[in-house]
């Protein structure tokens, strides 16, 4: 999420962090980890997984402890991991590339929860709206985000481009208070936030990641060296995320009430955020998306926005400057610079009950 001054300013307090605590300082045999992790409808689980003491016990299993915290700020929450005060971290596959990837830090993504299937939207002021209404508008959202690439994405279907509106850089924190502004008159964001905004009077939810299905994953991110060097690390957390999944997909109510009340919404709220979500419950459906044609072509798309952004860090040529490896050990990219890595094989372990 971005380059606006607010992000050159937050990227040169993270390249000095860097320096400070180097990419090595997780690399390390340890039994204490830690992740970080924002509200968000697909993230919920990891709440719920740590108060229910799911996390706890498949820690114990391996003999390690994992602490799951809370982050208000959704950017600032991949800036800490990106500066080694987390093991791991939830994010968006565009995220992972453009901050920790392009901040130099090899991440894995370990566990691909879901996409985006309508959990991110655009929502216009006033009754009846169409998304050629937008043309000539500010736009508030988190500049460089992936609500910033929806909205490339949704303005390319209709002819216009980034030049025809004017993206005005909004923290997801202050989002829906800013909405509420008499000069505010349109947003991008993702939920809860979208459908607290798109259910306000006089709005119009014009375009959502639905009409973009598979191209906005939402994941959790670990540090490579650590995951290497501490197997269990990735096991624990994978054994418990698919616990939580069996909850879910089998509709425990006391641990999808848990979740609503925690994202500040009740049972059905919840309920309607998962419905544009495309959970993957089962663990084979998450190896299917992850050994997928369809991930390399995604990535070539988010790619190509961030270098056009200048998100790709300095010296980036073009889009293929940060190496992509995926699950058959495939490179997409400079395979001398792979800072992102799909790896499927927790995720099958999980499939196969070998965890």
């Amino acid at each position: 999420m971005k380059f606006s001054n607010l992000r050159i300013i937050s990227f040169l307090l993270l390249s000095f962090s860097l320096l400070v605590v180097p990419f090595s300082a997780n690399a390390e045999q340890k039994d204490k980890f830690s992740i970080a992790w924002t509200i968000y409808a697909g993230w919920m689980p990891w709440d719920y997984a740590a108060n229910a003491g799911i996390v706890k016990k498949w820690a114990d299993k391996y003999g390690i402890e994992i602490d799951v915290v809370q982050i208000n700020d959704y950017v600032e929450s991949i800036n800490q991991y990106t500066a080694g005060q987390f093991d791991g971290c939830t994010m968006t596959n565009m995220d992972a590339l453009t901050i920790p990837a392009a901040g130099g830090v090899d991440s894995t993504a370990l566990i691909l929860g879901d996409f985006s299937n309508g959990n991110d939207g655009i929502v216009l002021k006033g009754n009846d709206k169409s998304l050629k209404d937008i043309e000539g508008q500010n736009v508030n959202l988190v500049e460089l985000s992936v609500s910033h690439y929806l909205l490339a994405r949704a303005l390319d279907t209709i002819g216009l481009s980034e030049r025809d509106v004017r993206v005005v850089n909004t923290s997801d924190a202050d989002l829906v208070g800013v909405f509420n502004a008499d000069d505010v008159t349109s947003t991008v964001t993702w939920n809860p936030l979208l459908s607290e905004v798109a259910s306000m009077p006089n709005t119009s939810k014009v375009f959502d990641s639905s009409q973009i299905p598979g191209e906005i994953i939402d994941m959790l991110l670990v540090n490579t060296e650590t995951l290497k060097d501490n197997p269990a690390f990735g096991k624990a957390l994978t054994g418990a995320w698919y616990e939580i999944m069996a909850r879910m997909a089998a509709k425990d109510t006391d641990a999808l009430t848990f979740m609503a009340k925690a994202s500040g919404t009740d049972l059905a709220g919840y309920e309607a955020q998962l419905a544009a979500t495309n959970m993957f419950y089962e663990a084979k459906e998450a190896v299917a998306f992850a050994e997928s044609k369809q991930l390399p072509e995604t990535m070539k798309y988010v790619s190509e926005f961030s270098f056009e952004h200048g998100l790709l860090g300095e010296g980036a040529m073009d889009a293929g400057f940060i190496g992509i490896a995926y699950p058959d050990g495939t490179v997409v990219g400079n395979s001398a610079n792979v800072k992102l890595r799909f790896d499927s094989s927790f995720m099958s372990m999980a499939a196969d009950g070998s965890l």
